[in-house]
């Protein structure tokens, strides 16, 4: 059995989220340099055991893609195209910034501590992405 792993893609740093073998549970693993993202999920893969990988894909309220989107779809392909054994699929990323602040906040996280470590709402991010997408799916 493979896990299940989530991107959170951004401009400059990626969230990524991760289930359990048994796909039972989601967790935050690491944001990471968007820089260093193929290569970081290249080396996970060879040395985890990987069935999927669920990618936001960021669109604005009304539907429309947002700016990020045409970098979302370089990565797509080029993982599609480097390792195709691996399904890459989309998954609607709408809210999940705004809910992951909302727990970060909820979750008592101090001000000064949410100021400075700005990949945690990239990862608390991919965690949801990885939540609603395994709900969608009955795990």
């Amino acid at each position: 059995m493979g896990r299940i792993l989530s991107v959170d893609y951004g401009k400059k740093r990626t969230g990524i989220a991760v289930t359990d073998p048994l796909k039972i549970i989601a967790n935050g693993l690491v944001t990471v340099p968007t820089s260093e993202l193929f290569d970081f999920l290249n080396d996970y893969v060879h040395k985890e055991s990987v069935e999927r990988i669920v990618i936001g894909r960021p669109l604005q309220l009304n539907g429309e893609p947002s700016e990020n989107l045409a970098r979302v779809e370089q990565f797509y392909n080029r993982w599609r195209k480097a390792l195709p054994d691996i399904p890459i699929e989309y998954y609607d990323e709408r809210f999940t910034s705004t809910i992951a602040h909302q727990a970060i906040i909820a979750g008592g996280i101090k001000r000064k501590t949410r100021r400075e470590d700005k990949g945690l709402v990239d990862e608390i991010s991919a965690t949801i992405i990885l939540q609603d997408y395994m709900r969608s799916k009955g795990f």
